[in-house]
């Protein structure tokens, strides 16, 4: 199903004429012996992405030309590759705030789309330990002051069954990150790209939704197929943790 981003009238392609509207940090002046290549790598930057920010069809560039190198504030311009997800992830918000903010009717985005986001990126940055601790047996939930708690019934499934593409419908690849840990949920009882505690499973993402996960049911993801059968069908405790 189609989507439908919102028009954002504040952002436009920078020319030559309209470049002085932005700050000096996020403009560079084109010098001779530059290429989109140079520029994208001394503002550690994406081709792709100057090329969207100046309306740009090729990578041909002119000595004085000034270039927008910096995301405007506010808003994220797609790129191959991302997911609504992955976008959400980075600027510190759920998918559910990033598709409401966008009028989004599903979670398809596509190369070049703008975005409305809340302007401030996060970097998580994760130890080896802590990495490590993350693949390990279930943890615990974080703690929280304003934790959600429910009784759910909880099946089991795997991406590698026949005509299953292994993409969930929020876009994570779950053969190409077998160890992610996901659940499908019914998005009107836990919010798509909420952080979760499962009982029994440990921490994961509300990353995916089911025909027959309606109400307080969840499906858990499974590297395996025996995973899967041995998890079976239980009645577990979740936690929403944000």
């Amino acid at each position: 199903m189609k989507k439908h981003i919102v028009a954002l009238t504040a952002i436009a392609a920078l020319s030559v004429g309209t470049a002085g509207q932005a700050s000096a940090s996020s403009v560079h002046t084109v010098e001779k012996g530059d290429t989109l290549w140079s520029i994208s790598q001394e503002n550690n930057v994406s081709i792709e992405n100057i090329q969207v920010w100046n309306d740009l069809d090729s990578t041909i560039i002119y000595p004085s030309q000034q270039l927008q190198v910096e995301e405007s504030t506010g808003t994220y311009t797609v790129v191959s590759g991302d997911t609504l997800y992955g976008v959400a992830l980075m600027h510190g918000m759920s998918v559910t705030e990033l598709m409401t903010s966008n009028q989004l009717i599903d979670d398809l985005i596509h190369p070049g789309d703008k975005l409305v986001v809340s302007g401030d990126k996060v970097q998580p940055q994760v130890s080896a330990s802590q990495s490590s601790a993350n693949s390990s047996a279930p943890s615990k939930p974080a703690a929280s002051t304003d934790v959600k708690e429910l009784t759910v019934t909880a099946t089991a499934y795997t991406a590698s069954c026949e005509g299953c593409s292994g993409i969930t419908s929020t876009g994570i690849d779950l053969n190409a990150n077998p160890n992610q840990k996901v659940v499908a949920v019914d998005p009107t009882v836990i919010p798509l790209g909420s952080k979760v505690w499962v009982e029994g499973y440990g921490e994961a993402i509300a990353g995916d939704i089911g025909g027959a996960i309606k109400g307080n049911k969840i499906d858990v993801y499974m590297p395996s197929y025996n995973d899967a059968i041995n998890w079976g069908r239980q009645s577990v405790k979740v936690k929403i943790l944000d």
